[in-house]
């Protein structure tokens, strides 16, 4: 077997890219033996699959191996668009990385022209364990980073969501799906102790040492449960859509260790369309393979009354501003007036698992001085 330092680490690597086209997001919910699915969907024997997942993981090619949860089902959640002074935007994006574990991805976006909502410069994924409220929570980072304002947009439905960049990179503008996208909902899950426990075991990010092929057998033991308990609990959670998928996640902002990046541009969409017509353009939207998320999300009138949202990836821009004029033209062939549409290109850029734990949540509000029961909803 090959070294290390002998084995490819980039994306474009043939081998690489066909491990990777499977292992981003095509391992959805949970399974039993993933490292065995990847190399079975994507006919690379399972050692070379765990060598390079390895290898591209300590290279930093990919960021992060774990296994995702649907948050919105478990943690209140929200996107969060931020307006600060000038001087204020890049010391509230360190302190939202830094120092606020329920924010997610934080991102600072800008226009190609000034519009409404071009003034929120900042924008982050927040999300608190159920009972305390995202209002509150971001009226203390307010607070502690100086912000002039914020809009809090929670998720009314899902229609897509799904990384994939490797995948997404040969796909051509207006390539969708035969069928309407799916619905999701964001009703919350309650779960006991030893869900919790489970599910805190699963979640944990992977090191490269831990990449083996009975991947779970020790987090097993690290939830204090024989293997086969976690195997049901984990498929009773996964029946309950708790559980996300299994992925490898490339570092796609900054450059990798050989120079390359995997994207270049970042773009959320905006799409306003008329009140009731939401699910039917939320549907119609999430058909399009280059889309990472879509989201029906109340924008307001900041944001121009903006009803749909959606993420897209790509190494050039002019590529990313054609899948979105496709994605404009389907609606109008499908009699789906747009009263406003935008593109809010994202920048400086970091992306981190968010916390959901109660316990997690009470310790960090001692840390800022607050009474964590003046955060419940």
């Amino acid at each position: 077997m090959s070294t290390v330092a002998e084995t490819p680490i980039a994306h474009t690597d043939p081998t690489n890219a066909r491990i990777l086209a499977i292992s981003e997001d095509r391992i959805q919910g949970f399974v039993r033996d993933p490292i065995g699915e990847i190399a079975q969907r994507s006919g690379i024997d399972v050692d070379i699959v765990l060598e390079r997942i390895r290898a591209m993981l300590r290279a930093g090619t990919i960021r992060r191996v774990r296994q995702t949860l649907m948050a919105t089902n478990l943690a209140e959640g929200a996107l969060v668009a931020w307006q600060f002074p000038p001087e204020k935007v890049d010391p509230a994006f360190d302190f939202m990385f830094q120092h606020d574990p329920f924010s997610g991805h934080v991102v600072i976006r800008s226009t190609d022209a000034a519009t409404p909502g071009s003034n929120y410069r900042l924008w982050t994924t927040v999300k608190v364990p159920q009972g305390f409220s995202i209002d509150r929570h971001c009226m203390q980072l307010a607070r502690l980073t100086g912000a002039e304002r914020f809009r809090v947009m929670p998720a009314k439905r899902i229609f897509a969501l799904g990384v994939g960049h490797v995948r997404r990179k040969e796909i051509p503008p207006g390539s969708k799906s035969d069928a309407l996208a799916v619905a999701k909902d964001t009703e919350k899950v309650e779960l006991n102790e030893l869900e919790w426990r489970v599910l805190t075991a699963l979640k944990r990010e992977f090191t490269p040492e831990e990449i083996v092929r009975d991947l779970w057998r020790a987090r097993a033991s690290e939830a204090g449960v024989p293997l086969e308990k976690l195997f049901e609990v984990a498929e009773d959670l996964n029946g309950r859509g708790v559980i996300g998928r299994f992925s490898t996640f490339l570092e796609h902002v900054k450059p990798l260790a050989t120079g390359e990046r995997v994207t270049r541009f970042n773009a959320l969409f905006h799409w306003a369309v008329p009140a009731g017509r939401e699910m039917e353009a939320g549907r119609q939207v999430g058909r399009f393979h280059i889309l990472t998320h879509c989201y029906w999300r109340e924008g307001g009138p900041e944001f121009r009354n903006v009803n749909i949202m959606a993420v897209a990836h790509g190494t050039e821009k002019n590529a990313v501003l054609d899948h979105k004029r496709a994605i404009d033209a389907h609606l109008a062939s499908v009699g789906i007036p747009v009263s406003y549409t935008n593109v809010f290109w994202g920048g400086r850029s970091e992306i981190k698992p968010s916390e959901i734990s109660p316990i997690a949540y009470r310790d960090w509000c001692a840390k800022i001085g607050v009474d964590p029961e003046t955060m419940r909803e």
